[in-house]
């Protein structure tokens, strides 16, 4: 009897996270990069709360890593861009989601193995609705 009543309680508590989840937006990227740099030092330059909300720190961040050769235009009153870094050999960045309280939930998946440099994988996201970004105040 005390197993069944754990059962429910657990099948209980997985709906109401099912439910809680459901009611989140699923957000796509407006453009996105990704790749590798061979000068693992340099991940350091990655935002320390996950994300970009200004043209100059954008250009440092796309000149230092050498995304590309020119830097594309962003709106950063309409768009944000966010950042992920890896030293596992391979970056997916599978979710991003917004919470009916504003979070814009952004988590990626790496594997466990180290390879030289570092992967990352750069987002540019609607910033319509978003207050936070995991958790972290979203600022101008």
């Amino acid at each position: 009897m005390t197993h069944r009543k754990a059962v429910l309680a657990l099948l209980v508590l997985l709906g109401v996270v099912a439910a809680t989840h459901a009611e989140d937006k699923q957000i796509k990227a407006t453009q996105d990069w990704k790749g590798t740099v061979a000068d693992e030092t340099l991940q350091k330059k990655a935002p320390a709360n996950g994300f970009i909300t200004d043209a100059q720190t954008f250009k440092q961040l796309w000149e230092d890593w050498k995304i590309g050769d020119k830097v594309p235009e962003i709106d950063f009153k309409k768009e944000v861009v966010v950042v992920e870094t890896t030293r596992g050999s391979i970056l997916q960045v599978g979710s991003m989601k917004l919470t009916d309280k504003g979070d814009l939930r952004v988590g990626g998946i790496a594997t466990q193995d180290l390879a030289p440099g570092f992967r990352y994988a750069v987002l540019v996201l609607p910033r319509e609705g978003v207050k936070t970004i995991n958790g972290k105040e979203l600022k101008d």
